[in-house]
Formats: structure tokens, sequence, C-alpha cells
């Protein structure tokens, strides 16, 4: 890991919704990234140079550099020799640190997909040509509105504002954009230039690497003695962290997989044929499901129905390591966006919802927690199944929350509901497989509304629900596009559940994009 560093580029977080993703373009071009929060005491050791790496990236955040009290550049980072590349809040930081002035735009700030012209194709724009234009991705109020002596812009919008910069003598640059986000047409290109024409990194990195420096970092956590239980949910995620801790501590693993009532079609069915039958695994099957409902019983806000689920696992996997020596480490499938969109990882982030193994765990938690996906994307846990050897009928499997249905039910989570809920969803995959789409889309789901609506059936009145059907495009799980599923196959998957599902007399279809919408409804 330490090798790893040492060629490969840190992220430091001011809080952005997006810095991961930038440590994640740096792991796609074969790259080691680390993220540390601006106040992680390696900054300073980095900004004094008793801390070596290729390259250095300062990631947006949601405060302004103006304000009193707002997180600075570590005292040195810019003496470095060390290149650095510093985005939105990142570059505002650089040009005041440097004597420039930073103010609000006076057009209200720039949101979305925004035209930038290249002026002087230096640094990270190297690949573009001058006088050409790109689209960009910005989410700012305020902006460079002076620029220090020691600063060029080499980019600028229709509207003039400055767009990037770059240090007349040394390897500094400065985006006011994202390029980190998919909808920067040319972002990929330009984190390129920075990670191997500018940071001459080697590009040799791969999950292979990552899987021999997790396994040893949790066999240093966990010991020579200790016992680690392992929430297996069926999902993607729990599944590789339990492939993943069995392969670093074998048998002092045992997987407690929670029947909570909430699950999918098959879905428990499934976990033990893999983890029982393929890999061999200590796994404990918990029926909980009269606990978790009668706990979510009238329930209807989402943030509290997180919670509630939160806490019964925990004491689920309390009474389960009870009979279990040693039995000190609870291990989950936390990945960023749960973390990015509960807590900040470390910058002055906001709470977008609350995940119900990150802010909805209870605070008199017996166990201490092992996240060894907590810094990375769903596709990224894909790519380490495989490399651990998980079938990829567990691999592929579009993501699914660990409240399970409950977030997927608006109002009250009854028996009634979810069966309801459940026979809808599976019609939706069934179909979605059947006409070989599964694939091409990265969720898709039902989800039941609280409202019930007038329909004919049989030449009667009916009163019934009505289900939402929800699939979306996406490469991280950040941001989403509505998928364009045919209609005719929508209609056909709209016919069957109303024909075959008792108590839903209408389907509709979800075409909102995140953001602003989340995937999941709740």
């Amino acid at each position: 890991m330490k090798q790893s560093l040492q060629e490969g580029i840190i992220v430091i977080d001011y809080g952005s919704q997006y810095t991961l993703l930038i440590a994640r373009r740096v792991r796609e071009l074969g790259v080691y990234s680390e993220v540390w929060p601006f106040d992680d005491p390696r900054v300073d050791l980095l900004a004094k140079g008793e801390i070596r790496c290729r390259g250095i990236v300062l990631s947006g955040g949601p405060g302004q550099v103006r304000e009193t009290g707002a997180p600075q550049l570590a005292t040195g980072l810019l003496d470095l020799e060390t290149p650095i590349l510093g985005i939105c809040y990142g570059m505002q930081l650089i040009a005041q640190e440097m004597g420039g002035s930073v103010d609000e735009g006076t057009a209200g700030g720039e949101y979305g997909r925004t035209k930038v012209n290249i002026e002087v194709p230096r640094g990270p724009l190297g690949s573009l040509e001058a006088g050409s234009s790109t689209t960009v991705w910005m989410s700012h109020g305020d902006t460079v509105d002076e620029l220090p002596a020691e600063l060029e812009a080499i980019a600028a919008t229709e509207n003039g504002i400055v767009a990037a910069v770059a240090h007349r003598q040394k390897e500094v640059y400065g985006f006011q954009f994202h390029p980190e986000v998919s909808h920067t047409e040319a972002g990929a290109e330009m984190m390129k230039e920075f990670a191997f024409t500018i940071c001459r990194c080697e590009g040799d990195w791969n999950m292979g690497n990552f899987v021999e420096s997790a396994v040893a970092s949790i066999r240093e956590t966990v010991g020579e003695s200790d016992h680690v239980i392992c929430g297996l949910s069926g999902g993607v995620d729990s599944s590789v962290v339990a492939a993943l801790m069995h392969r670093a501590i074998g048998d002092r693993l045992t997987c407690v997989f929670v029947d909570n009532g909430l699950l999918r079609h098959r879905e428990a069915e499934l976990v033990q044929e893999v983890f029982e039958g393929h890999f061999g695994v200590d796994l404990r099957v918990v029926d909980a499901s009269e606990r978790f409902i009668e706990g979510l019983a009238e329930e209807i806000d989402p943030e509290k129905k997180r919670r509630i689920i939160g806490e019964i696992f925990i004491r689920v996997f309390e009474e389960v390591a009870s009979s279990i020596e040693g039995a000190r480490f609870l291990a989950q499938g936390t990945l960023y966006p749960d973390v990015i969109e509960s807590v900040s990882a470390g910058g002055p982030s906001v709470t977008i919802k609350t995940h119900h193994n990150v802010g909805g765990l209870p605070e008199d938690l017996d166990f201490l927690l092992i996240e060894p996906l907590r810094e990375l994307f769903k596709d990224e846990v894909r790519v380490l199944g495989r490399e651990l050897g998980l079938p990829e009928e567990s691999v592929g499997r579009h993501p699914f929350p660990g409240p399970g249905l409950a977030i997927r039910i608006m109002g009250d989570v009854t028996r009634s509901r979810l069966k309801r809920l459940r026979e809808a969803d599976d019609i939706f995959i069934s179909a979605l497989r059947e006409s070989n789409l599964y694939d091409s889309v990265w969720q898709a789901f039902a989800v039941l509304l609280p409202i019930q609506t007038v329909g004919v059936m049989g030449d009667k009145r009916t009163y019934e629900e009505v289900v939402a059907l929800r699939a979306v495009t996406s490469r991280d799980g950040m941001t989403a596009d509505r998928a364009h599923l045919p209609m005719e196959f929508l209609g056909k998957v709209s016919d069957r559940i109303i024909n075959r599902v008792t108590g839903i007399n209408r389907v509709v279809y979800d075409v909102s994009s995140k953001p602003p919408a989340t995937i999941e409804w709740e």
C-alpha cells in the first residue's frame, strides 16, 4: 500500500459530493489513489514533504473559501514540486492563497452543462486545441474574479468566467468545473493528461492490488485470534465483503443472513446456494421478519424507517455474536455513495439521506466496524467480486438497498403490501431478463405508491394501489439518467402486473434523472 501511494495520486477532500469520483477516475486509469479529509494529520505531513506521491488533487466543496473558518490549504502545500490540480473549491483555494480574489459570481453561479472555450491548451487541457470549445459540468456560486500574477487563465466560459488556470512556472493547475463527472465530455482525457503527462504515473495498479492490500489490512486489524461477523444481505456489496473477509481470515468468519421479510424474490435461496455451496462459509440464517415488520408498523417517515431497520439488524447480529467466542468485529458492505449521501467522508459535505448501515447505526454499537469497500463504487465492487471468484449471478445483480423493500413501499410496510410489491418487482425484472434488457440498465425495480386510483376490471369499479417502475443507466450511482425502455416492453410489463398482482390497477414509469431525484424513492 505504501509503495502504491508513492506511485499514486492523493485527493484532498473539502466536502464535495463528487470527491471520490476523482479517485475513481484516477483508479480507472490504473493509478492508485486515496482520499484524505482536508484536516487529516497526514495532509500536514504531505505539505512538509514527509509523505510522497506523484500528484495531488484538491476537491470541490459546498463552502466558500472567503468565509471565516472555511477549510484552507495546508501550509506549504503549494511550495511542493508535486503537481497539483484544484477542482472548483480547490481552484479557488489556489487562487486565493496566491493573492487572487474570489467573490460571488455576478451571474449567480453556474450549474449543469456549460460550454467553455480553450484559450491556452496547457497542462490537463493539453490534448485540446486552442480556440476549440468543450462541454463541462459546473456546480459553483463563487468565481475567481481576479487572478494572481502567478496564474494565467487557460479556459473561460462564454460569460467570461475563468474556467481553468495554470501556474506560469510550476505544475499547478485549477478547474472551476468538474472533470470527474461523466457529463464533462473530455473529462477522462483531462484526468489522463494530469495522471500520465504531468504526474508521470505508471498506470500499473489494478483490483488485484486492491485485494492484496485489503487482505493485509483486514488481517492486521482483526489480529490472529478475533472473530468477525459479516452481515450478508444477498446484494453484491455484502457478498463481495464476505468473499474478501473469507480470503483474509478463513474460518474465523461467520456470515449472518437475516431474513428481514423485506427481500426480493428468491433472495434467501440464492445467498445460501452461493455461500454454503460455492465458498463453504459458516452461514447462519436468522428469520427475523416478524421483528422487522412489527418494528416498522405504521411508520411512514423514510429516515425513521432506515434507523429502525439499522438498529434491528445490529441487535440480531449481537445475538448471534454472543454465541461465538471472540466475535468483536462486524463487517459490512458500505460503499462510498452510501457514505457521501449519509455523512461526510471527512470534508464538510451535507447529508442527502441516511443509509441504514452508515448514519442509521445505533450509538451503542457493540462491534468494531470493518468496511473494506468504503471507498469503492458499485462497478469497482463488481470487478473485485470477479477477482475473488464470485459467480456472475451474484456479481451482475442490480443494486439492492440494505433496507430492502421497506424503502420501496411509500407509506405503511405491511405483509400484504410487501407481497404485492415483491410480485410486481419480480414480473418487471423477469421481463427485463426475457427481453435481454437486464444488463443494459444500471438498476431497475418497482415502487409501491401510497395512493389508490379508480380502475375498471371485469366491468366493475376498482380502487386499488399504483406501482411505479424505475430503470436507470449510470456509471457509478452518483449520477443517473432514465433508461429509455421500449414503450411496447413497458406496456407488456404493465399488463402482466395488473393482471397477475391482486390489489394493483395502475402502473407508471419514472422518467426523472439523478440529480435532481435520487435513484431510490426513499
